[in-house]
Parts: C-alpha cells; sequence; structure tokens
C-alpha cells in the first residue's frame, strides 16, 4: 500500500509499505481522511517517535475492510474514527486513571504506523462508530477535538469566565468553540496570523488582536489558554492571568521552550498553572459533541490534500497557511 514515511529527521516520503495485518482484537481501516498535527512536526524534527522510520498520522477515519479473530464490536463496511492511544494498563498511572501520562505511553502514528497512509490498524477498543450524518472524510476532527475536550476537563471552567486564548488555529479554534459552549462570558483571542484571526472573528469571538495588549484589560482574564507552543506567547499569556485564575498550558511547545515564572505572584495571587496532555476519557464525547454540530468541518478544513502531496502539504503546514489540513488517501 501507498504511504507516507518520515524516514529520518526532516526527510519525509511517500512510498510503498506492505499491507497492515490486524491481531486478534484488531482492525483494518480504509483510511477517509488523516489530519496533519503540530505533533507530526515534531516527530519531523525527531521529536516525540522513539524509533524512525515511522508512518505518521494519528488523527483519522475510514472504513472497516478487516477485523481480527476475535473481533465483534464492528463489522466490515461500519465506518470509525480512531483514538490513536495506546496504553499498558499496568503502570500507576494507568491504575490511578491517568493512562495518558502511561510509563509505556504510545499512539497509532507516533510509536507505531499511523493513517497516513491508505490503510492503518488499530485495536477494536479504539474505535468509535460515526452515525449515519456524519461523513467520514471529516471525521479526522474528531482526536483533535478529543484533546480538547481533555484540555476543559483540567480547566474545570466555572460559568461566567473571561478567556484568552492564543492561537487561532485548529486547536485554539476547537477551545473557542468549546469556552462558548461552557458559559464564558467572553472569549477573545490572539493570534499573528490575519487569517486565523479572520475565522475567529466569522466563529464569534468576542474580540481579536495581534497583541494582548490591544484588548485593553489591565486585571486580565480568569483562563488564559495558549494552543501556540510558542516561548512568546507562553510568556506573554502567563504575565495576563487575573487573581486567582489558570494558565493552560495546550500547546505542544518543542523540547527546549523555556519561560520565566514569578513564584511570587504565584503564591499571592493564587494562580494555577497547568497542562493538558493528549486524550483522557474524552474521545466518546468528542465524538458525540461532532455529531451533534459542536464543530462546523467546512470552516475548520481549509485543504484536503492527496496522499501522492504529503510532503508537500507537512510544508504548508510548517508555513502556517491554511487551518486544519486533511490528507486523503
Amino acid at each position: 500500500m501507498k504511504a507516507a514515511l518520515i524516514e529520518a529527521p526532516g526527510k519525509v516520503t511517500v512510498t510503498t509499505v506492505p499491507d497492515p495485518t490486524p491481531g486478534p482484537r484488531d482492525v483494518v481501516v480504509d483510511v477517509a481522511a488523516c489530519g496533519l498535527c503540530g505533533t507530526d512536526l515534531h516527530i519531523l524534527q525527531g521529536e516525540f517517535a522513539p524509533t524512525l522510520p515511522i508512518v505518521p498520522g494519528h488523527e483519522f477515519a475510514g472504513e472497516v475492510v478487516g477485523i481480527g479473530s476475535r473481533v465483534t464490536e464492528v463489522s466490515l463496511g461500519d465506518r470509525v474514527a480512531v483514538d490513536p492511544s495506546l496504553y499498558c494498563y499496568e503502570c500507576r498511572h494507568c491504575r490511578t486513571g491517568h493512562n495518558n501520562l502511561c510509563e509505556r505511553w504510545a499512539a497509532i502514528g507516533v510509536t507505531t504506523a499511523g493513517g497516513a497512509a491508505q490503510y492503518a490498524v488499530a485495536p477494536v477498543a479504539n474505535c468509535v462508530k460515526l452515525p449515519e450524518h456524519v461523513r467520514t472524510q471529516d471525521a479526522a476532527l474528531i482526536e483533535p477535538l478529543s484533546c480538547a475536550v481533555r484540555g476543559y476537563d483540567v480547566l474545570q471552567s466555572r460559568l461566567g469566565a473571561h478567556v484568552l486564548i492564543y492561537g487561532s488555529g485548529t486547536m485554539g479554534l476547537m477551545m473557542l468553540e468549546l469556552a462558548k459552549r461552557t458559559g464564558a462570558a467572553r472569549v477573545d483571542v490572539v493570534d499573528i496570523n490575519p487569517d486565523r484571526l479572520a475565522t475567529a472573528r466569522q466563529l464569534g469571538v468576542s474580540a481579536s488582536a495581534t497583541d494582548a495588549d490591544e484588548l485593553d484589560r489591565p486585571q486580565g482574564w480568569d483562563l488564559v489558554i495558549d494552543a501556540t507552543g510558542n516561548a512568546a506567547a507562553i510568556q506573554d499569556g502567563l504575565d495576563r492571568v487575573a487573581k486567582a485564575g489558570t494558565f493552560l498550558q495546550f500547546g505542544v511547545a518543542d523540547y527546549a521552550t523555556r519561560v520565566t515564572i514569578d513564584p511570587y505572584r504565584i503564591y499571592n495571587q493564587e494562580i494555577t498553572i497547568t497542562g493538558s496532555m493528549a486524550v483522557l476519557h474524552s474521545f466518546e464525547r468528542a465524538a458525540d459533541l461532532f455529531a451533534t454540530g459542536v464543530l462546523d468541518p467546512d470552516v475548520f478544513i481549509s485543504d484536503r490534500i492527496p496522499l501522492d502531496r504529503y510532503p508537500e502539504a507537512m510544508e504548508q503546514f510548517a508555513a502556517g497557511q491554511g487551518r486544519k489540513i486533511l490528507i486523503t488517501p
């Protein structure tokens, strides 16, 4: 079958690899669409994935075309979205319900072959059936939405909060949509990309700016969310948290990123700094939300690019052009 392959740091090609073979509790998915994500850029840089080469792609959906000998939950022809998370279920973190912090954490498309291919294999337990009205080629959005749902679980947002989001790419826009639906009094967005800010305004942001100073809120925001992973944005965001407020590190920074905190201010103003790592008990809820129309795929998806052009798509994504880019095998 045809697949994208990250062969070494900085080198990605489209090549032919063996067709996947399902284990007893696995299914083979004919991939309809696979989303590009910042994690894919990190893998291309040689981070995250323990070994290369790897077929990337952890955001995907498609049709079941093969099933293992002990699979009863789905049938051939079922359309599914796939949770890429792979846990050991044995370590201390798994046993205490923090599977996303598993000591042997792995993921389809990160540590094992993923969905940037014609076919992908996944445990049947990781597959969620799609309702008839959901288009399979749009359902790759469910995985990033499940990460956003997890982020809001961490925030424990309260009604009437004033929210500031750094970044209006896919993840920042998803956090915007969830903030609107979790009772925020206002949601402001900061981004240096004018096209992405225009999308935030289209989705009904309270205010948008290229610099938080333009928003004129000296008292700060109750919830500040970084969805960029950019050091300058993170540093600025930490200084914008109101008293008794929370800063969520949601964007994925590279290993070398460093910022400075003010310990006295954190103590004196009771500021919470926290993070959100991938998916935890949120994939099925994200699928349900997606089915109810919490996101408009036609707004979120800017490009659908054939698998043959995967390297070109990665270049476009790295340049910050567009919103969600989907690969269509």
